[in-house]
């Protein structure tokens, strides 16, 4: 972070030179702390109104702390994804009020947000083996300070299991919907609702899935109108563009 930059800003505020919003705006395009193997964003709240993400996968836990540390500092929520037992153990030693939801492995670093909305998402996947990436995009979507509701196992096998929440299902503003196998669930639930659907395709399924390929091409060739896909087992993306929606920034 640039701390120069910063006091220079400040010393125009109070001069007169620039105002509060002029000088926010100059705040929002600091860009980043340079550690050497990586670059915290840390201005990205300011800019997009959500902190920046900590993908898990690939890093090492010294990179992953050194990282955390670095967010961390005057941020409410972070979220580092794809977590493991390992990742958890060791954020922990650094932020002892971190949280693991261990369905959609995700910590939570911050202090709990209550939601800025009575309007809620509705998380429905079409199989419990969807279940991981659909926790994914309820926790993210929560950690927006958004209600979320959830539907697990209601998928086009058992139809019937669907219609017996077809009160929920109607009431929802936002409705994420994770698939897998024949990923036909979400065009079922975009002939149902009024309301945007977010469909999620999911690895899951037998070889002729092709590892989630089969749910995807379903899912960009549905017929009901209002529904988006986002890419395979994304179910942290689906999350935050369905949480942006229900807080009306979308």
């Amino acid at each position: 972070m640039d701390r120069d930059r910063i006091r220079e800003l400040l010393e125009k505020v109070r001069s007169g030179a620039i105002d509060v919003q002029e000088a926010m705006h100059a705040l929002k395009m600091l860009p980043f702390e340079d550690l050497g193997f990586a670059r915290p964003d840390s201005h990205r709240a300011l800019r997009t109104g959500y902190p920046e993400v900590i993908y898990c996968t690939g890093k090492t836990l010294g990179q992953i702390c050194a990282i955390v540390e670095r967010l961390t500092t005057g941020h409410n929520t972070i979220i580092a994804s794809r977590a493991t037992d390992e990742v958890y153990d060791a954020i922990k030693k650094i932020r002892p009020g971190a949280l693991y939801k261990k369905d959609a492995r995700l910590i939570i670093i911050g202090e709990p947000v209550r939601p800025k909305t009575d309007k809620k998402i509705l998380v429905i996947t079409a199989g419990t083996s969807d279940i991981p990436v659909a926790e994914e995009a309820a926790v993210t979507a929560e950690s927006m300070a958004n209600p979320v509701e959830r539907l697990f196992d209601v998928g086009v096998a058992g139809i019937h299991r669907l219609f017996e929440s077809s009160s929920s299902i109607v009431t929802a503003n936002v409705l994420v919907v994770v698939a897998g196998m024949d990923g036909a669930l979400p065009s079922v639930i975009g002939g149902l609702v009024d309301k945007p659907v977010i469909a999620v395709p999911t690895s899951i399924g037998y070889g002729a899935s092709f590892g989630g390929l089969s749910a995807l091409l379903t899912m960009l060739n549905c017929c009901s109108p209002g529904v988006a896909v986002v890419n395979i087992d994304n179910g942290f993306g689906a999350g935050y563009i369905a949480g942006m929606i229900n807080l009306g920034n979308a």
